[in-house]
């Protein structure tokens, strides 16, 4: 039983189309070659046919032409010949034009290809390539898909939605999450807005886009044995955690941010891997003796029992801070804790979660900048604002709507805290957020 296929041509079709029309097919027969409708094949020829323009004496098709002697024609005093004047076309304006212009290619089938003059034609005429058919048809679709297929007051609305709240400091990705629904374009068409320069925010005001620096290649790790790494590396923690599918997932990443290299207040930062919550600690130095302190006080709030759930393996760096390893695995009664590992030197992407997430940090304190004019309650503050972010690897949704109602740990580790989330709009990524208090 004959079938018609759906769909938009191909270079396969467009191929056998020009295959049979220089066989001299009719395209009733070539469309059921390629299983198209014969109007689809007539359709396809007459728009994506490719024309040669001809050459004529003085560029006029008239038949005269070489002959003609009028002038005047547009009633000036040019004393010129009309049929070489370039101001006016004489064509539309003389009553003795007859055309030379060949009518065959107005009949199917539409083109020149089986012409026998073709070779020696010098008329204008039309001819049909299945390469250049098929790049006339990507270029028309690739223009059709260009500039900003919204209405005026439609792209208002949204490039005032997106500027305010980029102002504010809110990644791109979070906005999108957070009012994607009621956006007429996806997240890509609005990057794609900015790099055009149609949106009032340029790619400046992006920090992903401007903020990267270029990678330089590997180097060569140099011997590093100490002695509190002595069954405490990342090699012991995947050897540990081997088998265990919860392992990986319950691993609490932990570091340090620093302000300036002056001696003063410092950041620890730690951050479950299966929520993305961060915590954030104002320590009044980066001594290993204010780590302790910060675990000390978790503990302590805590209890034991619920902080070794919360924190049953923390991976962090080798940093002079953290290296009293015994006194943060266990407390003072010599109970444990927690188990401690630590990367390899000049490996940050062992724990790759807690530095990426120094990147909001940063938007909000930037480097170089001292820790030592911020209280303990800046700190709860920026640390709710980075929590209520929404990101795309989190399905489009922020750290604190990961944790669970029913997880009764985390919810009492944001109660002795303070954590609470903050509502999407009013979140805010720069420095400017402590001056909104």
């Amino acid at each position: 039983m004959y079938y018609y296929r759906n769909g938009q041509l191909d270079l396969s079709d467009r191929i056998a189309i020009e295959t049979g029309i220089c066989r001299g097919e009719s395209f009733k027969k070539i469309a059921r070659r390629i299983h198209r409708h014969p109007t689809t094949v007539s359709h396809e020829v007459k728009t994506n046919r490719t024309l040669i323009r001809g050459h004529y004496y003085l560029g006029k098709d008239c038949s005269h032409v070489r002959n003609c002697a009028k002038r005047n024609l547009c009633n000036s005093e040019c004393k010129r010949r009309c049929c070489s004047c370039k101001e006016h076309d004489c064509r539309e304006i003389c009553d003795r034009y007859v055309s030379t212009h060949c009518r065959k290619f107005e009949k199917v089938p539409y083109v020149c290809n089986t012409c026998p003059n073709k070779k020696l034609c010098h008329k204008t005429r039309y001819v049909y390539s299945a390469k250049f058919a098929e790049a006339m048809v990507v270029r028309r679709r690739s223009e059709s898909r260009r500039g900003i297929r919204l209405t005026e007051a439609e792209f208002q609305e949204l490039d005032e939605l997106i500027t305010r709240c980029v102002k504010k400091g809110q990644p791109l990705t979070h906005i999108y999450a957070e009012h994607g629904e009621e956006m007429p374009v996806c997240l890509r068409s609005i990057y794609n807005y900015v790099d055009s320069g149609e949106m009032t925010i340029r790619n400046i005001d992006l920090r992903r886009k401007t903020g990267y620096r270029r990678r330089n290649g590997k180097k060569q790790k140099k011997p590093f044995n100490q002695q509190y790494r002595l069954g405490k590396t990342y090699e012991d923690y995947l050897k540990n955690g081997k088998g265990n599918a919860k392992y990986e997932l319950e691993t609490v990443e932990m570091d340090t941010v620093k302000g300036v290299r002056e001696c003063g207040k410092r950041l620890l930062t730690m951050i479950f891997r299966k929520n993305s919550v961060m915590l954030l600690f104002l320590m009044p130095d980066g001594t290993a003796e204010s780590v302790k302190q910060v675990f000390d006080y978790l503990e302590y709030g805590l209890g034991i029992e619920r902080f070794h759930r919360l924190f049953p393996v923390i991976l962090t760096d080798n940093g002079s801070e953290f290296k009293r390893t015994a006194e943060l695995e266990y407390d003072e009664d010599l109970l444990p804790r927690t188990s401690l590992y630590y990367c390899d030197p000049m490996a940050s992407w062992q724990k790759p979660h807690i530095e990426k997430n120094h990147e909001f940090i940063r938007y909000v304190i930037p480097r170089g900048r001292s820790l030592n004019p911020y209280t303990d309650e800046d700190i709860t503050l920026l640390m709710n604002h980075i929590n209520s972010t929404k990101r795309p690897g989190l399905g489009n949704k922020s750290p604190y709507e990961l944790v669970a109602d029913d997880d009764e740990d985390m919810q009492k580790l944001l109660r002795l805290l303070k954590m609470d989330p903050i509502p999407a709009d009013e979140v805010h990524l720069k420095p400017s957020l402590f001056k909104l208090k």
